[in-house]
């Protein structure tokens, strides 16, 4: 890691992510901070952030990358007899703090949200760049939700959570039907997981991902941030 940049506060400089370590994957500088304007730099050339408390911030583009192509989210026979049942409502950028706080606290595994992170995607959101989807049940209880951060046409998925079975796939799929609505060209999903995979997203070359940021993060994505498209009124089911 000595080898690696230390990024400078008064810069929100990044190097090409194509000089990322292979080991760890993609691990690409140290340092910095969580600025708005360096966080929407980072996301507009492929680069995340993902540390733990007792870590400086590191940044990262791993190669390949895990994405979902909007157009090609799978739904398997048993999630679609899921979504069939219309349990849940979906909602968008209604809980924000609610759905970055849950993501954090309900993963076994641990988590790499810490107090800074959530602070800094809360003033993005307030910001306008970072977004949240909610699954509601009939309680009006929040039970699944993703957030990410959008930039042009490419919206870069953060982490998503569930307390109901199945209720962050059903989350995923909307997201995946309403940014197609909105003509977003990806869904980034960072780093690949059995369950991203059953989904639909797939590995592409850092290099292509790459591409396709330049050819959209640039291009106004021109909508408002309220759901229309829902399950049962479309030809999906």
């Amino acid at each position: 890691m000595s080898a690696l940049p230390w990024l400078d506060t008064r810069s929100h400089w990044f190097p090409d992510p194509e000089s990322a370590l292979d080991e760890p994957d993609g691990l690409l500088a140290i340092g910095g901070d969580l600025h708005p304007d360096r966080l929407l730099n980072a996301y507009s050339q492929g680069i995340f952030p993902w540390f733990s408390d007792d870590q400086p911030i590191l940044w990262w583009s791993p190669n390949p990358r895990c994405v979902l192509f909007p157009p090609h989210v799978h739904i398997a026979r048993s999630l679609r007899r899921r979504l069939n049942r219309d349990e849940l409502r979906i909602t968008v950028d209604c809980a924000f703090e609610d759905v970055i706080r849950d993501c954090g606290r309900l993963r076994e595994e641990g988590t790499w949200i810490t107090g800074d992170m959530e602070a800094a995607y809360c003033h993005l959101h307030e910001l306008g760049h970072a977004h949240s989807f909610e699954a509601w049940n009939a309680d009006g209880q929040l039970v699944g939700g993703l957030y990410g951060v959008a930039v042009g046409r490419c919206f870069f998925g953060e982490s998503m959570f569930s307390r109901q079975r199945d209720a962050s796939k059903i989350v995923f799929v909307h997201v995946a039907r309403q940014l197609e609505r909105w003509g977003y060209a990806l869904l980034d999903c960072q780093v690949e997981n059995s369950h991203l995979l059953s989904l639909g997203a797939e590995r592409i070359s850092r290099r292509r991902f790459l591409t396709i940021l330049r050819e959209n993060v640039d291009h106004p994505a021109g909508h408002d941030w309220r759901m229309d498209w829902f399950w049962g009124r479309e030809s999906d089911t």
